[in-house]
């Protein structure tokens, strides 16, 4: 099996530019994408069980990785929501699989959004870890629009090895994230 381009591309290009930028020659000191987290919530899985089915498959077909079922852990009366009950599903996507939807998500489904003008350049949590929003899951040239009519958002989250965001800022531009620009973002 081949490297991934963008893994190929970490390690090549991407950690010298990070260790002359940082000022430091530890490959294992600098910063690396530890895993990406895709999940969507479901809420409308209480009345309609195949909304959920439909998500899974969505989610196994964009990540080449079985979904693991999420159950709501709280009882909520005005949601008729029970403890238990099956409401949202995600992936964690680790080494070459991770590579690989990341390349995906960034040169196919980013660019397929509508009115797409980058992403925020600070959604991180202060740990070094990026999270975004898509609100339709067809940006992904893997599903077919006739099986999914239903539109379903999701999240995910860029999880890093460093705890600083501006580190792991230079990571993420390094992979080609497209962020925005100060004269972009008004």
């Amino acid at each position: 099996m081949s490297t991934p381009r963008l893994q190929e591309r970490y390690e090549t290009e991407i950690l010298p530019q990070l260790s002359e930028k940082l000022g430091r020659e530890n490959r294992l000191s600098l910063p690396k994408l530890e895993k990406i987290v895709v999940s969507m919530g479901v809420g409308s899985a209480i009345t309609d069980k195949k909304h959920l089915e439909d998500a899974v498959s969505a989610l196994t077909e964009i990540t080449g990785q079985k979904p693991m079922v999420c159950r709501a852990r709280k009882s909520i009366a005005a949601f008729k929501l029970r403890a238990g009950y099956p409401i949202g599903c995600k992936v964690t996507l680790r080494g070459a699989r991770m590579y690989e939807f990341l390349d995906r998500l960034i040169s196919l489904a980013l660019p397929r959004v509508r009115d797409f003008r980058g992403l925020k350049a600070n959604a991180f949590d202060r740990r070094g870890n990026y999270s975004l929003g898509l609100s339709e899951q067809l940006v992904f040239p893997e599903l077919n629009p006739d099986k999914y009519s239903r539109p379903q958002g999701m999240n995910i989250a860029l999880c890093s090895t460093t705890d600083s965001d501006d580190e792991a800022r230079e990571l993420l531009r390094g992979f080609g994230m497209p962020f925005q620009t100060e004269d972009s973002a008004a």
